[in-house]
């Protein structure tokens, strides 16, 4: 049975490309398989994470179903005692150009290796009470970190009870960090402009107690479309969307307390998670995201009111889309001053920049900055 659920995974691998992200073909593959048993499909999902995870291990020259168990091997290895991989090897797991646009370090490669966690976000002030409904939950820390917890179980969450009522969401403990670095105030106005599928929206929203309101844009309609699901799930009415191709003409003339634009990146932050993007990503798309970066923050200026606040944030962790930006967009308004932001992660203490890196976090890497527009 393993040599035919190899070769659902070697299919998958063959279509992977730039275009087609292996999760997206691995979706597609499972569906269309009929009497996959749930173990089935976790093998073959594990297999191909594992494949993208360990490939600069592999001998491309191997039979591919050579491969993919020597990656299986590696993964179970690496699982059972994480010194079982060298230090001097460890810049195997990312393409040689990383060294020149991050920060690389033993820690970081080797979080790269790790399998990723599962983190959901409860309802404000609801963390203990959904931990002890669904078991096997560990619960961040307190204060903001009450309402975080990562889910160590092997149940379906999805079609959890606790789910379909809106307890809860499914979101990295770096992207929650985000919304409780906005820190919005029930009754503002707000508005995220990358909103993609909502998770940080919907976090606001949740944040500002169903007060005030929230604009949400995206340049894709079906994104927007997954929003009005996900609220209506969680019962939030405090919103509003609309597209945005994030260009000068703005979706709403609304003046805002507050703006995040989490804008669209490399996601390096997430190569743990989505190991197969470390392959496909060049430096090329980093240098031409950090200009697009700089003009998505720069066209929502206009809205924000004076003593507003601008965030930015990225799952990202080059230079060129972080720092870069940060002081690119400084030095282009001065009515914007840096203002310093809570950090979540050490209650009681605030910072000019936000940097969570995975080996610290145990989520993706993410980097946010804010200003205030002067009064």
């Amino acid at each position: 049975m393993s040599e035919q659920l190899l070769s659902i995974a070697e299919r998958v691998i063959a279509r992977a490309n730039r275009e087609r992200p292996a999760d997206m073909v691995l979706r597609e593959e499972l569906r269309g398989q009929k009497g996959m048993t749930r173990d089935d499909s976790r093998f073959v999902s594990e297999t191909v994470f594992a494949y993208y995870r360990w490939l600069g291990w592999l001998n491309r020259k191997e039979p591919m179903e050579q491969q993919l168990r020597n990656a299986r091997k590696l993964k179970r290895s690496f699982q059972n005692d994480p010194q079982s991989i060298p230090e001097a090897e460890l810049s195997q797991a990312v393409p040689a150009w990383a060294k020149e646009h991050v920060k690389v370090s033993p820690a970081w490669l080797k979080s790269l290796q790790e399998e990723p966690k599962l983190w959901l976000r409860a309802r404000p002030g609801q963390g203990k009470q959904l931990a002890e409904k669904l078991g096997e939950c560990w619960i961040a820390g307190d204060g903001p970190l009450a309402d975080v917890l990562r889910y160590e179980g092997t149940e379906d969450l999805f079609r959890t009870p606790e789910f379909h009522a809106g307890e809860f969401e499914l979101q990295d403990i770096s992207s929650q960090m985000v919304g409780l670095a906005c820190a919005p105030s029930p009754g503002h106005t707000w508005w995220d402009a990358c909103a993609g599928e909502g998770g940080k929206t919907l976090h606001i929203c949740d944040l500002m107690q169903n007060k005030g309101l929230v604009w949400a844009s995206d340049r894709a309609d079906w994104r927007l479309k997954k929003l009005k699901l996900r609220t209506a799930r969680a019962k939030l009415f405090n919103y509003r969307s609309a597209l945005w191709d994030g260009g000068a003409k703005l979706p709403t003339k609304t003046r805002f307390d507050g703006i995040l634009v989490d804008a669209p990146c490399s996601g390096l932050g997430t190569w743990q998670r989505n190991p197969h993007a470390r392959w496909t990503m060049t430096p090329e798309d980093i240098r031409e995201l950090s200009e697009v970066q700089k003009r998505l923050v720069s066209n929502t200026v206009p809205v924000l009111k004076p003593g507003g606040r601008l965030i930015y944030s990225v799952c990202t962790l080059t230079h060129a889309e972080t720092t870069e930006v940060a002081e690119a967009i400084t030095k282009q308004f001065p009515d914007l001053k840096i203002h310093p932001l809570m950090n979540p992660m050490a209650a009681g203490t605030t910072i000019d920049q936000l940097w969570f890196w995975p080996q610290e976090v145990g989520g993706n890497g993410m980097f946010v900055c804010a200003w205030e527009k002067s009064k």
